[in-house]
């Protein structure tokens, strides 16, 4: 400062000339603070309240600094005043995407700089650390590294590792910076310090390292001080197969872990046992031979091999079925390799992280308990059988593996898989001990695959071998219909024509093999073709209930109808307005430190020709849904399904832009078929589940689920949408999960559903209406047609027209009526009058014949003669005093009642009048 120029840094210093490192991290370095926040404005449950996020900070772990592991917000903060215009750079570790990291720059006035619009850190692979770096502009900048965990319901999450930072714009460098513990500068001027080699150390500010003392003491790489040699013991040594020679032998050997750290020349110390005992070799794996030499070599091209026979050519009418086996392990495969890697040390570069074992593999020694130990297999592509190259949108292999873990510590078995070698996406992982099980992985492209074990005995910042006994064995490893594959067995083909003689071709989308011909033939309606096999009509399998296959029969969907009987009705319904992604928002749900977050779920329901229209994404880094689909073949981050969930955290509850989704998984890619049945395929609906229907209307049920298993849903996830008719709710209507699983799911396996809407409800009938008849005006007649009320269908047939009839008047009507019943009522009357006339007539001349014949004074006339003797004249005439018209017949009836029962007649006789 007195002089004003530059001068050299002395031996065990450095400078880095116009700015500042950190690369120490035995503590926060001076300048550096720690704040922990919890920026939600709506504060859960009082049970959930942040009071815990005092104790959430960065921790410093020598050679980097570690973040936080919960779901507190923590800021690493660090200021510096630049006198120009200069870069901040940094490397870090950032591979948990339940985390959330941001890099962003402050001015002095709180203000975010410009340079910062993109503060989202991008993810890094497994074990590799990457790199950032920002411009910065003159006068102050407050440096932030801001992380947030976000856990529900899930294990702890892996933190992320940051060092080397170093910041360049300082207008001078006033002091050199002395050489940090296990590390030395020996030349005037440096810039940076060089490490210790193993076996030696240095202290603060060295200008060399100074050697351990080489029988009883060691030390590592980069170390600030020796350590004590222990006494070796059994964790110190492993085993090895040699690979087989010429007598089919393979020979055991032990070898001390390198680098040696333990001695034999101390009490209870043992020693290394010996090595060379021969055992036989075991067999070559499948698709693989031995020549009589001491390899296995892969089949030609168009052969086959158990392993244990040599190479043979397939059949006629069949080919090999491609793909690698690996159960034998007495060397490994030449497409696999192994490695160690430590994030805070180089301890274990160039050591082998995994070990063959004859019958298994399993994970080495390493360096220390927390080294990452990797095993990859590399594939090139995939690709179906020849006779299935037509399938489109089905499985194109699968892997599968055969593991188990011992563990006595919190081990992590982790499985990766790579596309198009871009990122390494953990698929799947196991903690803790875990007993013999099969994994399988599903492929859907073809693409290069890089399929990555690796196995940490402990996340704990341990730099020793405590838990070297805990590890994972491999048994098998199995990949199928692999581009570069062998084949252990053959399968049956589709030939050609005659013309090309007995090779295989490929059959056209949707179409088996005929068993008798060998030829190709196409599936029945409303099936669709397995993916797993080809040959015989068995191959073509059913579609569920309600569902129909697509053109080339690779799946099964819903067209979005649907038709039911019942009591004699036909019920049919159309979906097809619902057909667009119906979305549901469920929540919100509180962590246990009060991270608000809402589930977020996306259904496809029937339509489009099976296409899987439901989109969930991951928006960690501020990509849009439409950057993403750009490239969605090779970003994980965008999954389409028929029903597919996120966790969505809002804006406000982590002080962020914008709304952020995380944790997309498929719970439905399969569509298995729709019916009124509450049980399709093992999964059942409840009838306490829901609500019971305000109606006699069936409820309709669609049910999918998902090929991709997990540890938890062995047999994969599966969901069940029941679509309910409520004309209420027009349009979209309403989606709902039940109440007794307000996630949607009680068992984290299979998920339920309820789709309120009035267009669930089905197609309107002759028998949805009916019909009312108006009065009769001026001889015509109107009728009307109504709905049934309450209204319980859409859409289907119309209403009919009122419809206009002719008529008679009721006036005319019931005057014709009145007129013949008073005249009926009149005839009855005179016929009943005449009948009974004509009667008393009768018994008048009956009862003058009975006393004529009780009369002594004369005698009885004949029967026959009516009371006139025999030769006389017929003078005697009844004869009436006046002929009466009917009028007057039916007067002297209504007096005859006053008069004498007998008639006024004039008689005329001859007889005396004494008679």
């Amino acid at each position: 400062m007195k002089n004003q120029v530059c001068s050299k840094c002395g031996e065990g210093t450095y400078s880095l000339g116009s700015g500042i490192k950190f690369d120490e991290w035995d503590e926060l370095p001076a300048g550096f603070s720690n704040v922990a926040t919890f920026m939600d404005t709506v504060v859960g449950p009082s049970d959930s309240r942040p009071d815990g996020c005092n104790n959430s900070s960065w921790v410093p772990r020598g050679n980097y600094i570690e973040s936080n592991r919960d779901d507190c917000t923590v800021s690493l903060i660090y200021a510096v005043h630049l006198k120009k215009s200069g870069y901040v750079f940094f490397e870090y570790q950032y591979v948990d995407n339940n985390i959330f990291f941001e890099f962003f720059i402050q001015n002095d006035q709180c203000q975010e700089m410009d340079t910062t619009a993109d503060k989202w850190v991008k993810l890094t692979d497994n074990g590799e650390w990457g790199s950032h770096s920002v411009m910065l502009k003159s006068g102050t900048n407050i440096l932030y590294w801001r992380t947030t965990g976000i856990l529900m319901g899930s294990k702890a999450v892996k933190p992320v590792l940051v060092k080397n930072i170093t910041i360049e714009g300082v207008a001078y460098t006033s002091e050199c910076f002395p050489c940090k513990p296990g590390t030395f500068s020996n030349k005037p001027g440096s810039f940076i310090c060089q490490v210790c080699p193993r076996n030696t150390y240095s202290e603060k500010g060295a200008k060399e390292c100074i050697k351990c003392e080489e029988e009883s003491q060691f030390s590592e790489e980069g170390s600030s001080e020796c350590m004590e040699r222990p006494p070796c013991t059994t964790k110190d040594y492993f085993q090895i197969h040699t690979p087989c020679d010429e007598e089919g032998k393979t020979q055991i050997m032990y070898k001390w872990i390198e680098p040696k750290i333990c001695r034999e020349d101390v009490t209870d110390a043992i020693r290394l046992p010996p090595s060379g005992e021969k055992k036989d070799c075991p067999p070559c794996n499948p698709g693989f031979y031995n020549n009589g030499s001491s390899s296995c070599h892969p089949c030609p091209p168009g052969t086959f091999s158990d392993g244990t026979k040599e190479c043979r050519p397939c059949p006629a009418g069949m080919e090999p079925a491609l793909g690698f086996e690996y159960k034998w392990w007495n060397v490994l495969p030449g497409n696999m390799k192994t490695s160690c890697f430590n994030v805070g040390n180089s301890k274990c570069d160039g050591m082998n992280g995994w070990e063959v074992a004859g019958d298994h593999i399993q994970s080495g020694a390493g360096g220390s308990d927390n080294d990452y130990l990797i095993l990859n297999l590399h594939i090139p592509g995939f690709k179906p059988p020849t006779s299935m190259t037509g399938a489109m949108g089905s499985e194109l292999g699968r892997i599968t593996f055969v593991f188990e873990t011992l563990c006595s510590a919190d081990c992590v078995l982790y499985f990766m898989v790579d596309i198009n070698r871009k990122s390494t996406n953990v698929v799947e992982s196991w903690g803790g001990t875990k007993e013999k099980q099969a994994y399988t992985h599903i492929i859907f492209k073809n693409a290069t695959f890089t399929f990555t074990w690796a196995f940490q005995r402990t996340n704990q910042g341990q730099d020793n071998r405590r838990f070297i006994n805990d590890m994972v064995k491999i048994y098998s490893i199995t990949a199928t219909n692999a581009v570069d594959g062998v084949a252990s067995s053959c399968r049956a083909c589709a030939l050609g024509s005659e013309q090309s003689g007995s090779s295989c071709v490929p059959c056209p989308p949707g179409h088996y093999i005929e068993k008798e011909t060998n030829q190709c033939k196409e599936c029945p309606p409303d099936t669709y073709l397995s993916i797993h096999q080809v040959y015989g009509k068995e191959a073509c399998i059913p579609c569920g209930p309600g569902s129909r296959s697509t053109q080339d029969h690779s799946v099964c969907y819903s067209d979005c109808f649907f038709h039911h009987e019942k009591e004699n009705q036909s019920l049919h319904y159309d979906f097809s307005n619902l057909s667009s992604v119906g979305s549901l928002m469920n929540g919100p749900s509180f962590t246990s430190k009060g991270t608000k977050y809402f589930h977020f779920f996306n259904i496809s329901l029937c339509g489009h020709e099976g296409k899987k229209m439901a989109l969930c994404t991951n928006n960690i880094t501020d990509f849009t849904v439409k950057e993403m689909v750009a490239g969605s073949d090779d970003y994980t981050n965008l999954v389409g399904a028929y029903v597919c969930q996120s966790t969505i955290i809002p804006s406000e509850s982590k002080g962020f832009r914008a709304a952020l989704s995380s944790q997309s998984i498929i719970l439905a890619d399969t569509f298995l078929g729709v019916t009124v049945e509450t049980t399709l395929q093992n999964i059942n609906i409840k009838e306490d589940m829901f609500p019971l229907p305000p109606s006699q209307i069936p409820d309709v049920h669609f049910f999918y689920k998902s090929s991709t298993t997990t540890t938890s849903c062995v047999n994969g996830r599966s969901t069940a949408v029941k679509m309910r008719c409520n004309p209420t709710k027009p349009g979209a209507g309403m989606i709902s999960v039940p109440s007794k699983c307000p996630a949607g799911t009680c068992d984290g396996c299979t998920f339920y559903f309820l789709w309120e809407s009035a267009e669930a409800c089905p197609l309107c009938t002759e028998h949805d209406f009916h019909e009312i008849e108006g009065a009769c005006k001026r001889g015509f007649q109107e009728t009307l047609y109504v709905w049934n009320e309450p209204k319980w269908c859409i859409k289907g047939i119309s209403l009919p027209e009122k419809k206009l009839s002719t008529c008679e008047t009721v006036d005319f009507w019931l005057k014709v009526g009145a007129g013949v019943g008073a005249f009926t009522a009149v005839l009855l009357v005179a016929l009943t009058c005449y009948f009974w006339k004509k009667n008393r007539k009768l018994e008048y001349k009956y009862s003058k014949l009975v006393m004529t014949t009780n009369s002594k004074e004369c005698e009885l006339p004949a029967a026959d003669s009516c009371a006139i003797m025999e030769g006389e004249d017929n003078e005697e005439e009844v004869v009436y005093s006046n002929k009466q018209s009917l009028l007057g017949k039916l007067k002297s009836l209504a007096t005859k009642e006053k008069e004498d029962h007998f008639e006024s007649v004039q008689l005329k006789s001859s007889r005396s009048p004494n008679i």
